[in-house]
């Protein structure tokens, strides 16, 4: 049996349709209305993947999300009322592998869940399962969906794994926003380009020594980013 997809809403007549269209698509729900029942259910079972409302009675669904993402690798799609390009890259820098803003389509929601968890089987069973760069520092397991940093394992979301993914596939390659938004995010939608900066960011205070002189995601001005990093030899 899979694990549940967590729905983290206090508003009951919308977790009450988010759980009929997911359940309807056969994934396995469970709902919690407030801060503290959503990290209690997380625990108990750790979920396939986390519908996440922002505006909850008692706390902060950004924290929330950093604490699920504490918990275990699933991806979280936030679901809420903010709806500012930059309220969205911030969910994104808070570690969102998805956003979308209310009222949300439902059969969107499931279409975007999907995809969230296909880019995430994908980055787990890719065939090149062992990437190594610059003499070992730097180190991409594919089948633990793991990055790790002069030995030491990185926490990472499934998103920043696939951007990370991608763009060390190509070294040297230049990769523009709207090809990292198609190719890691899946779709795309009008101003999502600048939600790769908030991913990049996030991934720059992860891998590099100094995020503010990167070794290896490096800018390329008005057009994207490409990986410097050596691949080493098998």
């Amino acid at each position: 049996m899979l694990p549940p997809v967590l729905i983290v809403e206090d508003d009951t007549k919308l977790a009450r349709i988010v759980k009929a269209y997911l359940e309807g698509a056969d994934f396995r729900t469970v709902h919690a209305s407030t801060v503290c029942e959503a990290l209690q259910k997380a625990e108990t079972e750790l979920p396939l993947a986390v519908v996440l409302d922002l505006g909850l009675p008692d706390g902060s669904g950004e924290e929330l999300c950093q604490s699920l993402k504490e918990l275990g690798d699933f991806p979280v799609i936030m679901l809420t009322a903010k709806s500012s390009e930059d309220e969205r890259i911030a969910g994104f820098a808070l570690g969102a592998d998805d956003y979308m803003v209310k009222p949300a389509s439902p059969r969107e929601l499931v279409c975007r869940l999907k995809a969230v968890l296909k880019r995430y089987a994908a980055g787990s069973s890719s065939v090149d399962s062992i990437s190594s760069f610059n003499s070992g520092a730097l180190i991409l397991n594919s089948v633990r969906h793991q990055i790790s940093r002069d030995g030491h394992p990185l926490s990472v979301t499934p998103t920043e794994f696939k951007l990370l993914q991608i763009l060390a596939t190509s070294p040297g390659r230049t990769f523009t926003r709207d090809e990292l938004v198609s190719r890691a995010l899946g779709y795309q939608f009008e101003g999502y380009d600048r939600s790769i900066d908030a991913h990049i960011k996030n991934l720059r205070h992860k891998i590099e020594n100094d995020p503010r002189s990167p070794q290896y995601l490096k800018t390329v001005y008005g057009v994207g980013y490409l990986f410097a990093g050596e691949r080493d030899a098998l």
